[in-house]
């Protein structure tokens, strides 16, 4: 069961724990069912991209991975 956050997308969060610590940044989607947020330029993965048909040649892409709601918290502006 999904429960509810008091985050929600496009507030402001400061990550508190992690590799990004102390980063201030925009929380882009909520995902309320695995209790997560993804924020903006925080706990960037690389992701591995086949050839195909649009692109060509494959290769790597940047992607935003989510962050336990805990480890994240409201910044008031």
């Amino acid at each position: 069961m999904a429960i509810k956050m008091k985050i929600k997308k496009g507030d402001q969060v400061m990550i508190t724990a992690g590799d990004d610590k102390g980063k201030v940044a925009e929380v882009l989607q909520v995902l309320s069912k695995k209790e997560a947020v993804i924020v903006a330029g925080c706990k960037v993965a690389k992701k591995a991209i086949k050839p195909s048909e649009e692109n060509k040649e494959g290769g790597f892409a940047q992607k935003e991975m989510p962050i336990h709601i805990s480890n994240v918290k409201k910044v008031e502006e």
